[in-house]
């Protein structure tokens, strides 16, 4: 035993060394990603919180205010128009019990008046536009503005479609593909390799098991992003009262093994960009850049922008 210990103990105390070492110099084993993008300022939904989500509207108000990026979700209607929607029934959108996907776009109702802020309970947003927007016109208006587009329903026709409109408008190096399935994100990238995209969730489980377990600086890594919850909005956002993630110690305990500041500088120094989001007050904005978040995502732009500026000024 004591022989065994002899050799198995330096050699478990020279991989943590090495382990260590090579996550804080990660270019030794691996080529810096050279996206076509960094984005530290980023809309969710186009901005939800300050003009109805995902309209025209939104998406011209957020760019004003100086966003990076725009973040959205697609679906297709029935007559295979790629329209920009979180969601695919669109009863808590618009008031209609009805699936997008049964519907012409000609017929597709308007947004409410006011529409609850998802991540900010209690909020409401609204604005003059109540459309919904085509992806082709948010491609031809912010031809220059990297879009991270989330798919959410495994749908060939819808993926292939988003494909050839990024293709169409020469976006594929400011466009990202973003799924929280494996699945749908294997025939995205099947559909369309040269899109950057961001891990799945098994993709990031798989990600953190590699960090915790010392492999992670040995390992290639694809995604050119990570976008992952600041888990301290959690429970104070659109979780149901009963749900498990509204008890406080496992969403500390969920934060404690995720926001992990080594991690998110290892990934920085590949060149792979660690988003934060739904940050809607500043102090989730200033723990996010803490912990070492490279853009934060938003539902207000403007609160993002004001304390961009301010603390700028103050460097």
């Amino acid at each position: 035993m004591s022989s065994f210990l002899f050799f198995i103990l330096p050699a478990l105390g020279g991989y943590a060394l090495t382990s260590v070492y090579l996550l804080k110099n990660p270019l030794i084993l691996h080529r810096r990603k050279r996206t076509a993008f960094h984005c530290t300022h980023i809309s969710h939904r186009g901005g939800c919180g300050e003009r109805i989500e995902s309209t025209m509207e939104a998406f011209t108000h957020s760019v004003a205010q100086g966003t990076q990026m725009l973040e959205l979700d697609c679906h297709l209607t029935h007559d295979g128009h790629v329209v920009v929607s979180h969601d695919e029934n669109l009863f808590r959108q618009t008031g209609h019990d009805v699936p997008m996907s049964s519907l012409n776009l000609q017929d597709l109702p308007l947004y409410k008046e006011r529409l609850e802020v998802t991540f900010y309970t209690g909020r409401f947003s609204s604005g003059a536009d109540r459309k919904f927007a085509l992806l082709e016109d948010l491609f031809r208006k912010f031809p220059e503005i990297p879009i991270s587009i989330e798919i959410k329903e495994n749908n060939s026709e819808l993926i292939e479609k988003v494909s050839n409109l990024v293709k169409r408008y020469n976006r594929d190096e400011i466009t990202v593909w973003a799924t929280v399935n494996s699945s749908i994100m294997k025939k995205c990238r099947r559909t369309n390799c040269s899109m950057p995209y961001s891990f799945t969730v098994r993709r990031g489980v798989w990600m953190l098991l590699l960090f915790y377990s010392g492999l992670l600086p040995f390992v290639p890594l694809g995604e050119s992003l990570l976008q992952f919850y600041l888990p301290r909005i959690i429970n104070r956002t659109f979780i149901p009262e009963k749900h498990m993630l509204r008890n406080r110690l496992l969403i500390a305990l969920l934060e404690k093994v995720t926001m992990r500041k080594s991690l998110f500088d290892h990934l920085a120094a590949r060149g792979i960009q660690v988003h934060l989001f739904v940050c809607n007050e500043e102090e989730d904005i200033k723990a996010a850049f803490e912990v070492g978040a490279t853009g934060v995502m938003t539902d207000y732009p403007t609160l993002l922008t004001n304390y961009l500026c301010r603390t700028r000024s103050q460097d």
